[in-house]
């Protein structure tokens, strides 16, 4: 068993830097987190927003589409109702003036002085674009319009149809004026007849022009067609004339910025009816019930938006009040953190002003500490003088009884002349001698801890030589000794005056430890394995104190009977040689010392 020298296990407390005892406190892992849920929240609170503005676009755009799409569709009819009215009203003018006494006698006599006037009085009363008279060679005798008095309309398409049929006929004609967008007429013409002869023939202009001038106040773009698909009317001059495919050909926007917006508009929302000067509209047609026309109207989106828009915004503002009572209270609870922080920074200074004065402290006790260890170091070594004396008393003593006991022999050997018998005892003298000396020798190498004088050691022969040296000392004493050895040699690496010096001392507190005993016996136990194991075993009173057993001056003996220096020494040769001393109790009674040494593996094998 090996030495524990007793102390006192305490358990020391967590020291900060510094060993003041004072840790910083972590960040607790739970404010991380709701930071994190914080931002979480947020996100989410912000996605949400996105989406429901998103949908609210989309469904309100929907919504005030078809809206627009249906209030279209009733002004259209409205459109349609004022143009049919128009034309149906300018129909009946030429079947009333051809009907005119005034007009038709005009046309026989050849006398036209009051004929303009009258027609100019008739348009007035009527509210026709223009009213021409001409006589049956297409000449204009009289007309609203003065300056076209005497112009040939002879081949005029009005004239023919009118010459053709006695019907009132409808027609129209593309005209070229010097304006730089072309136009349309839009002419009623019927034959004057005078004792069923056509002697002249009315014509009388539809107002339709005004309609343009109505419809572009009102709505964005209208336009009338043919059953061609030509332009007749729009609010969009450039439009007449053309084809309503044509007319409403894409035009690329001017820049890149309004390609974007275009792009974006075209992706955020479902793709326009068609685009009028690249700006995209909705598209509403409605039919005239008259040779096919058909009436269309462009609506932007501009008023859509605007009405979207406005509750978007509503919305916004919602989100963004909501967005800032959340930050509100985030900010409020940062408020709250940030002043926590403040007060635990005055602790910590306060903490750290502590810290200071107990570092400061513990360096005047480190100081104070270095004294006593110098102190310490000085008793140290008196102590070990000390005990360097004693050692070297109690290791000579066993070889001065041996020499006193070697020399009283050897005087009755003489005085009985046996002379020769006296001179063994001289030689055995003599060795003890030697053996007083390498106790000196090995006092120093024990002193340095060195192992310059280790070699290859029989471990057998160093119990014979310690049992020699026991000799007298077991003659005066009625003890049982058994040795159990092995039959070949065992060699351990050691010195050999130090190993046997460890064998006598176990033998010696195993006499010792049986002198009460009855039947004293002692038994000496040699075994080799991964180790050599030397055992001493005794039956005597066994050990009372274990712990404390091979500390210097510790003894269970009598004042002069030892000093307890035996069993140190003897330990501390042991761990010089690479080894360890242990001692125990037997169930049965009395103690056994083991000593375990590394063993020599080649030379045990050579020697077997």
């Amino acid at each position: 068993m090996a030495n524990r020298d007793p102390s006192t296990a305490t358990e020391a407390a967590p020291e900060g830097r510094g060993g003041s005892g004072i840790a910083a406190e972590p960040v607790p892992f739970m404010s991380i987190r709701n930071r994190w849920w914080q931002r979480l929240i947020v996100a989410a609170f912000i996605a949400a927003a996105v989406s429901v503005i998103w949908f609210t676009n989309a469904l309100l755009t929907d919504r005030f589409s078809e809206t627009t799409r249906n209030r279209s569709a009733v002004r259209l009819a409205l459109y349609t109702g004022h143009v049919l009215s128009e034309l149906q009203r300018t129909s009946v003018v030429p079947l009333l003036l051809a009907r005119d006494p005034v007009l038709i006698s005009s046309l026989n006599s050849g006398e036209y002085s009051v004929t303009s006037q009258r027609l100019i009085s008739a348009q007035s009363e009527i509210g026709a674009a223009t009213i021409l008279l001409l006589d049956a060679a297409g000449r204009t005798v009289a007309a609203t319009d003065r300056a076209q008095i005497g112009s040939n309309h002879a081949a005029a398409a009005y004239f023919v149809n009118a010459q053709r049929s006695k019907d009132t006929n409808f027609d129209t004609v593309f005209t070229v004026t010097e304006r730089p967008a072309g136009g349309f007429e839009f002419t009623y013409s019927r034959a004057v007849l005078s004792e069923n002869r056509i002697v002249g023939v009315i014509v009388v202009g539809a107002e339709l022009a005004k309609f343009e001038r109505v419809w572009a106040g009102i709505s964005d773009a209208v336009a009338v067609v043919n059953s061609e698909n030509r332009v007749l009317l729009s609010t969009e001059p450039r439009w007449r004339g053309l084809a309503i495919n044509d007319a409403l050909a894409v035009r690329p926007p001017t820049s890149a910025i309004a390609r974007a917006f275009q792009a974006t508009a075209d992706w955020a929302n479902e793709p326009p009816d068609a685009y009028v000067g690249g700006e995209a509209v909705i598209r509403n047609e409605a039919r005239i019930p008259f040779r096919g026309w058909k009436l269309i109207s462009f609506t932007t989106y501009d008023s859509i938006r605007e009405r979207v828009n406005a509750v978007l915004a509503l919305e916004i503002m919602g989100f963004a009040v909501l967005l800032a009572l959340i930050f509100y209270f985030l900010s409020r609870r940062a408020r709250r953190q940030s002043a926590v922080a403040k007060r635990e920074s005055a602790e910590l200074r306060l903490l750290n002003a502590r810290l200071q004065q107990v570092i400061a402290e513990r360096e005047k006790v480190r100081k104070d500490l270095e004294v006593a260890e110098q102190t310490l170091a000085q008793s140290s070594k008196l102590a070990a003088l000390g005990e360097m004396s004693a050692a070297v008393s109690h290791e000579l003593n066993q070889p001065l009884a041996a020499m006193k006991t070697y020399l009283a022999g050897a005087r009755l050997l003489l005085q009985r002349k046996r002379a020769e018998e006296a001179l063994s005892s001289f030689q055995r003298i003599d060795d003890l001698i030697e053996r007083m000396g390498a106790i000196t020798r090995q006092l120093k190498s024990y002193a340095r801890k060195g192992g310059e004088a280790f070699e290859p050691v029989d471990v057998r022969t160093c119990i014979s030589s310690a049992l020699s040296m026991m000799e007298p000392t077991l003659r005066t004493r009625s003890v049982r000794i058994t040795r159990m050895l092995t039959r070949a040699s065992v060699m351990v690496m050691a010195d050999r005056v130090r190993l046997e010096q460890v064998i006598i001392n176990l033998l010696r507190n195993a006499l010792d430890a049986t002198k009460q005993v009855e039947n004293p016996e002692i038994e000496i136990i040699l075994s080799a394995g991964e180790t050599v194991t030397i055992a001493v075993r005794d039956n005597g009173h066994g050990i009372d104190d274990l712990d404390s057993l091979f500390e210097p001056f510790y003894t269970t003996k009598k004042p002069g009977e030892g000093v307890g220096l035996g069993l140190a020494i003897s330990s501390g040769i042991v761990k010089d040689l690479g080894g360890r001393l242990t001692a125990r109790n037997t169930p049965g009674g009395g103690a056994v010392f083991e000593v375990q040494l590394p063993i020599l593996a080649g030379k045990t094998q050579a020697a077997e």
